[in-house]
């Protein structure tokens, strides 16, 4: 997993009122709205994009687990759903993720099954979400 500081710039396209373009480590991603919320829906929204990183992190963790250990973990897939309260949340506007973790291996056993499941909730993306991450905000100069 990597470490330090990640730098990620974002500017809007002009392809949409809210289309953007992010940069973020030599990629190019573009995020938009769906059309239903004023946008051209050309990219993923800003929760796309969380939940997708929640899904890729869990699932490159089992992977490395997996490769560290030397287990036969053959195929790792992650599905993650997203909303606002509902059942198991303390208020109507507590963010709810539900993973589900499809771990494939043949010949992994019972007890590695269990340990890879055990990892993949304590991968980097998870626990930033779990902890209190400082968001410091400030004003840059317009050129």
């Amino acid at each position: 997993m990597s470490a330090g500081e990640i730098v990620a710039h974002g500017a809007e396209t002009g392809a949409s009122a809210y289309a953007l373009a992010i940069d973020v480590r030599g990629h190019t991603i573009l995020a938009d709205e769906p059309v239903e919320e004023g946008g051209g829906n050309l990219g993923p929204n800003p929760y796309d994009l969380l939940v997708a990183a929640l899904a890729a992190c869990t699932a490159m963790t089992v992977r490395w687990y997996a490769l560290r250990e030397r287990w036969p973990l053959t195929r790792v897939a992650v599905e993650i759903r997203h909303r606002k309260g509902g059942p198991g949340a303390a208020s109507p506007r507590q963010d709810v993720f539900e993973k589900c973790v499809t771990i494939e291996g043949p010949e992994l056993d019972e007890e590695q099954r269990k340990k890879l499941l055990d990892v993949a909730a304590k991968c980097p993306v998870q626990r930033t979400l779990e902890g209190t991450p400082l968001i410091l905000t400030r004003c840059g100069d317009a050129a």
